[in-house]
């Protein structure tokens, strides 16, 4: 485990006007923007109006909360992890079970307000990329529920690694292109979901899986990600858990699931732990921790912390993880990690795989390896509290698609 950031108490966000960010440009800070070709900037104005009308319109709201309900499945429970708590001896930790809602992670919930906003557009195709394949299985499931056509691509390292989630799309309708260039990962899937729209843009609308993009994506996918801080909000004024959590914990890759829980907390004094993929560790240089080790940069239409050499090309990531798999992190966790209201941390692949497994055999609960990365971090961050401290993790996501590669990154053959 590295930490860069101390491992402060309160959050200084408090006085800190967030609901200010992004500004009129799409800005955090110096972070986020629209970097992009001429040809999609009328498309991002559209869109970005659209967004707007939506979320002032009750009948948008109407149908988003009657799909997050009826279709996907919420509210989530809160999960006492007592035997994982007593393990680590010392603080309560406490799950949100994302990995129940429909397609097993919380990538449903922005899936379907961005289908929603395309119907709402009069678009009649999806394009999307993926690379744990959780977010393509809920774009496709989507797509299917309302009868458009859907284009996911996906890296063939990804499609090798998660071969189980290429079947699903492809049977729930899906077409899935493979994507040969570069590292083969989320990365060259992200750039040729975004060559297709600048092709296709009159009728086909683009659901990004995380809170990256030129503007409006991050500030859209983090407002329909927030859900799950907002209800978790609700559910810890419990007489069980009885108040707000003394820390926040969800994995970064992207960084949607953490901003979801993060963002209605910021105010609060609540510590947030934002924890990348540390890979083989951060010295070592295969990793995919952006904030730990990357340079401010431009990367799929937004400027943010990017994994980049000294002429600003873009380096290679590793990670036991598809989905943590990524270069760069979405600008507003770039703007929270400067302004210090996020403490980031890296977990290593074996110390993942082992709170997987620790998960598994103390709780009965199998997670993504996404999210084995922030209870991994969770149980370090238990041991150093009090008992009468409460830790709530966002289990993003059940790890049912990465058995794979935790039998190979282990030498079983399944």
């Amino acid at each position: 485990m590295a930490t860069s950031d101390s491992q402060a108490g309160n959050n200084p966000a408090a006085a800190t006007p967030l609901e200010s960010l992004p500004d009129a440009r799409g800005h955090f800070g110096p972070y986020g923007g629209r970097f992009v070709a001429e040809t999609l900037m009328a498309p991002l104005y559209e869109l970005e109006a659209a967004y707007a009308s939506a979320m002032n319109d009750p009948d948008f709201a109407r149908d988003l909360a009657r799909d997050l309900s009826d279709f996907v499945g919420r509210p989530t429970p809160l999960y006492h992890a007592a035997a994982l708590s007593a393990e680590a001896g010392g603080a309560q930790i406490w799950l949100k079970r994302e990995d129940l809602a429909h397609t097993g992670a919380h990538k449903i919930n922005n899936t379907v307000g961005q289908a929603l906003l395309a119907q709402r557009m009069g678009k009649t195709r999806i394009v999307a990329e993926t690379g744990a394949g959780q977010h393509g299985i809920a774009t496709a499931s989507v797509a299917a529920r309302l009868g458009l056509e859907c284009v996911i691509y996906m890296g063939s390292e990804d499609m090798r690694r998660q071969a189980t989630n290429v079947y699903r799309m492809r049977l729930v309708g899906a077409e899935v292109r493979s994507v040969n260039a570069g590292s083969k990962t989320l990365k060259d899937a992200m750039n040729e979901a975004l060559r297709d729209w600048v092709t296709n843009v009159d009728d086909t609308f683009y659901i990004i899986g995380t809170v990256a993009g030129p503007h409006p994506y991050p500030q859209m996918v983090r407002d329909f990600q927030s859900v799950i801080g907002r209800e978790a909000r609700e559910q810890v004024a419990n007489a069980q858990f009885g108040g707000l959590p003394d820390a926040l914990v969800a994995c970064v890759g992207g960084g949607s699931n953490a901003l979801g829980l993060f963002y209605p907390f910021l105010d609060d004094a609540v510590a947030c732990y934002g924890v990348e993929a540390g890979g083989k560790g951060v010295a070592s240089g295969q990793h995919a921790a952006p904030l730990a080790e990357g340079q401010s940069g431009v990367l799929h239409g937004n400027r943010t912390y990017v994994m980049q050499d000294e002429n600003g090309q873009v380096l290679g990531t590793h990670s036991v993880s598809a989905g943590l798999d990524y270069p760069g992190v979405g600008p507003e966790h770039a703007w929270l990690k400067d302004k210090g209201f996020v403490h980031y941390v890296s977990i290593e692949d074996a110390e993942a795989l082992d709170a997987l497994h620790a998960t598994c055999r103390r709780e009965g609960i199998l997670p993504a390896l996404e999210t084995a990365h922030a209870i991994a971090y969770a149980r370090e961050l238990a041991a150093s509290m009090r008992p009468d401290q409460t830790i709530l993790v966002n289990c993003s996501g059940r790890g049912d698609k990465d058995m794979a590669s935790v039998a190979e990154a282990e030498g079983t053959s399944l």
